[in-house]
Formats: C-alpha cells, sequence, structure tokens
C-alpha cells in the first residue's frame, strides 16, 4: 500500500496518474462502520479495475481548535490505522494534515483542489460524512459539487443488527474508557489493540509469585479503563497470553500514575526495552484495595484462572475481518 503524505496546498506532482475509486473520512478505530464504507469502495474498485485510494487525517480534526480537552486519544493512532486499511486491500492513503489552511478551504474549493485533483471516478463516504461546514459541505450536496467529474456513493448508517444505533467511533471510545472491552471489540469487528514499552517497574509481582512487565503505553493511545483484563501480548513475533492490570497499585498505598502491569502466563524472561502490542480481550473486575498480600495473591489466582480461559478461547466476533 503506498501512502502519500500531503500539506496544503496540494503538490500535482505527488498525485499518481490515473484514475482511482476514493473512500474518505477520518476513520479512527477503522471500526465496522468504516469498514462498510471501504467494502464498498473496493466493490466498486474491483468493478472498474481501479486502484483503491482512501483521503484520511494525521491528525483528528478538532485538535487544531482545543476541541477535546485534556486532549484527545485514539482508537487508531496513524500507524494502526494504516496497517488496518492495508488489510482491507487498500492501494493508496492520502494522508492529509489537518490544518487552519486547509480547513478554511470550501466545499467547492475541497472538491476541486482534491478529490478532482485525485482522478477520482467514484467518491465514497459515510451518509454523515462532512467536508467542511456541517450545513454546507455533505453528502446530499457533494453530487452538486462534483459538476460531473465523478460518481458519489454514500454508504448508509451501519448499526450492529440489535438497535437503530450507528456503530461509531466516538461511542467506542466509550466503551473502552468503561472497561468494556469485550462489547467494543463487537462494533470495532477485531479485539483492541496498543502498543507500548517494555520498562522498570517496582518489581514487586516477582514477590508474590506473580511477575509482571510494565508497559509505557504512547500518551495518544487509548488504555482501556481501570481494571483487570485477559490480554495477548505480542513479543517479537509470538503473542503470550496473560493477564493485565491498569491501575495505580491502591492496595500498597502507592496511588501513583497510571500503570499497565501484565503477567504473562509461562514465560519467565527479561525484556526490558522490548516494543510490544497488547491485545484487549475481556474485561475480568474492577480495581481492589486489598487488606493484604495474601489476600491479593488469592485473588490473582482467581484472576489468572479466568484469564487462562478467556486466552484460550477468546470472546468471538461477529465480524472479524481484520486483525
Amino acid at each position: 500500500m503506498q501512502v502519500i503524505k500531503i500539506h496544503h496546498p496540494l503538490d500535482p506532482a505527488l498525485v499518481p496518474a490515473g484514475p482511482v475509486v476514493l473512500a474518505m473520512g477520518f476513520f479512527d478505530g477503522v471500526h465496522r462502520g468504516h469498514q462498510a464504507v471501504i467494502r464498498q469502495a473496493k466493490q466498486w474498485a474491483d468493478q472498474q479495475g481501479l486502484p483503491l485510494a482512501v483521503l484520511t487525517y494525521s491528525h483528528a480534526p478538532g485538535i487544531a481548535y482545543r476541541q477535546y480537552p485534556g486532549g484527545f486519544k485514539y482508537l487508531s493512532t496513524t500507524a494502526r490505522k494504516l496497517e488496518l486499511l492495508d488489510q482491507l486491500g487498500v492501494d493508496l492513503v492520502y494522508l492529509v494534515s489537518f490544518t487552519s489552511s486547509f480547513a478554511s478551504l470550501a466545499p467547492q474549493e475541497f472538491v476541486d483542489q482534491y478529490l478532482v485533483a485525485f482522478h477520482s471516478q467514484v467518491v465514497v463516504a459515510g451518509y454523515d460524512h462532512t467536508y467542511g461546514p456541517a450545513d454546507i459541505a455533505t453528502m446530499d450536496r457533494l453530487p452538486g459539487y462534483a459538476q460531473g467529474h465523478f460518481e458519489v456513493v454514500t454508504v448508509p448508517k451501519f448499526t450492529d443488527g440489535t438497535s437503530t444505533v450507528k456503530v461509531g467511533s466516538r461511542a467506542i471510545r466509550q466503551l473502552i474508557d468503561t472497561g468494556d472491552v469485550q462489547a467494543a471489540n463487537q462494533e470495532l469487528g477485531y479485539y483492541y489493540q496498543t502498543t507500548g514499552l517494555v520498562v522498570h517497574g517496582l518489581a514487586r509481582g516477582r514477590t508474590l509469585g506473580f511477575p509482571t512487565i510494565n508497559v509505557e503505553t504512547p500518551t495518544l493511545e487509548r488504555l482501556p479503563g481501570i481494571g483487570v483484563y485477559a490480554v495477548d501480548v505480542q513479543i517479537g513475533e509470538h503473542w503470550y497470553g496473560g493477564m493485565a492490570s491498569v491501575g495505580h497499585n491502591i492496595t500498597f498505598g502507592d496511588h501513583n500514575q497510571l500503570t499497565v502491569e501484565i503477567n504473562l502466563f509461562d514465560f519467565d524472561r527479561m525484556v526490558y526495552g522490548e516494543e510490544v502490542k497488547v491485545r484487549w480481550y475481556q474485561y475480568l473486575r474492577g480495581e481492589q484495595k486489598f487488606a493484604g498480600a495474601g489476600e491479593l495473591v488469592t485473588q490473582m489466582k482467581h484472576d489468572e484462572r479466568a484469564a487462562r480461559t478467556v486466552v484460550q478461547n477468546p470472546p468471538a466476533l461477529a465480524n472479524h475481518l481484520i486483525h
């Protein structure tokens, strides 16, 4: 998959020759609703024998306008988003830096300077996608701005089949924040994943018989809410089952910054400095303050049994197209 980074104004020399089918959206999480848009675009591309291109952004548009108090944490960083798009069969990604000068484009200017300039034959997006002011830059109005240069395909609202509520990034972020990774995974269509670097911790788990790796998660990635989870961790080329604790070590009165500590099953290696991936399967319980180490160890043994069961047979996904 080719990735072309763009800073406004577009340099025409960056655009490959030849027509494309273009899907557009921010696609944070590349969830099942986003996948429906990409799949629709892929069908058009295959039917017409054209490459499938995607127009997306290197950061959330609202960041430039401080629309997210406390900062924004992604369901998928740019690297993860590109990985997921590649798995969906995308040939070309236009990764646009969302700047104030880009945002100031009128809808007709955006269409002419980008969608037409990309040699789009078909442009595909979700029903609620906007490309400028929400009252005038709608999918309903896009055919008018296209002026016959390309065909417009609008993908209807995607639901999980159990309600009329759309599958959306905002709702999935809330599920992740509250720890309901199992429900989030169903909406995503794959098991939620974060990354991190293994760093030195307090080594307290080793004294309890449950040695852990401490994973320092990049600040832009969205961690599940405080609690204990069944997970898989990739170190090198191999995945290892484990149980992860996201919390503040309140039993020992630490009340320090949020940490991710993972006890890997049947694993006894020093892996400081390793870059790892964490796949989140299921929430097991919340953070608890125990009377002492003995009570904590008893609970951890129970957690281990529960986590091993989950890791050996992860919750089934309704639409497992990507990983």
